[in-house]
């Protein structure tokens, strides 16, 4: 199996791992009185599944993105895009001739 995927199946059991403790912890501490809306209702069970599945769906993909970016190649120097001058812009003064302004008396209607 490629590395790559090994490393995702990891992650994904991972953080479906850390749904499930998440989901039992919020029950367990009855936040926002889940515990007792999850256990008097016909959709309880379905809740429950539903807010570990999606839970599990972030964990995941936040535990994958993480180690994807961990991943580094030892010793190689980061390589490609372009190698351009740098340009370093210094500010010219420019010259205005303007006539002077004529103080006008303020408009009475």
């Amino acid at each position: 199996m490629p590395r790559l995927i090994r490393l995702y199946i990891q992650q994904v059991l991972a953080g479906f791992g850390l749904a499930t403790v998440f989901v039992g912890i919020l029950l367990w501490q009855n936040v926002a009185n889940l515990y007792h809306l999850v256990t008097h209702t016909e959709a309880g069970l379905l809740a429950v599944f539903l807010l570990w599945l999606f839970n599990g769906l972030v964990f995941a993909s936040v535990q994958f993105a993480i180690s994807v970016m961990r991943m580094q190649d030892n010793g190689t120097p980061p390589s490609g895009g372009k190698r351009d001058m740098v340009l370093d812009y210094q500010p010219v003064r420019v010259p205005v001739d303007q006539a002077p302004r004529s103080r006008l008396s303020p408009r009475r209607p």
